[in-house]
């Protein structure tokens, strides 16, 4: 939310965060209530955390052995369509299961990426002002298990699926990153630089003091020029 809002008052960099979530429930803005199958005691007692979030779509699962990204963009004028971005973040996971030999493909019902086995990538986000946020949720080597406490993405009679369950084997979460970022930056046309968390922490600090200094500048009585 940081760095949205900081895109808004002009932070000139795109960001992409990749991570791995704790066990998590998220229910999005369309989420109905009895797509959660389980009451929240069950919940604790498998350390599952429940969040509602202003992103689009129904209920998910996050947890470790899941790629989750969140691209930060502010979408240029060639890029401001809601669908068209959609379409593009599904294309780049579709571009790294193939780098796998997993083949991914789009179902014209349902937004995520889908293989022969069941869903295997989701995708939810929110777009404010032209600058996007949420994103994606790729299964890499996840329990499924824990997606028995759902409805996934609010669709029945659909299963799940991970990249481990295709290629009968593990493969490290660290490892797929990295190979997403290279698909993400050139389907987006960004030049992807790596930092680290205290890099970035610096430069958002850095622009809010800026922008601080600019507002003060600019307040009642005090002509900006």
């Amino acid at each position: 939310m940081e760095i949205c809002g900081l895109k808004k008052r002009g932070f000139d960099r795109d960001v992409l965060l990749l991570l791995e979530h704790p066990p998590t429930i998220t229910l999005g803005r369309n989420a109905k209530q009895n797509h959660l199958l389980v009451g929240e005691s069950l919940l604790q007692s498998r350390g599952v955390g429940l969040w509602n979030v202003d992103r689009g779509g129904d209920i998910t699962f996050h947890g470790p052995g899941q790629l989750v990204g969140y691209p930060i963009l502010a979408l240029g004028a060639g890029e401001r369509d809601v669908h068209g971005y959609m379409r593009n973040l599904e294309e780049s996971l579709i571009r790294l299961l193939a780098f796998y030999g997993i083949e991914g493909t789009r179902d014209a019902r349902f937004t995520g990426v889908w293989t022969a086995q069941g869903k295997i990538a989701a995708l939810g986000v929110h777009i404010s002002r032209w600058v996007t946020r949420h994103g994606f949720a790729l299964n890499v080597s996840t329990d499924l298990s824990f997606y028995d406490l759902i409805v996934p993405c609010g669709i029945t009679g659909k299963s799940v699926t991970s990249m481990q369950q295709h290629l009968s084997r593990s493969v490290p979460v660290e490892e797929v990153a990295d190979r997403y970022v290279a698909e993400f930056g050139a389907l987006f046309h960004r030049r992807m630089i790596r930092v680290s968390v205290r890099e970035l922490r610096d430069a958002l600090r850095r622009h809010a003091e800026d922008a601080g200094k600019m507002h003060e500048f600019a307040s009642p009585g005090v002509p900006a020029v």
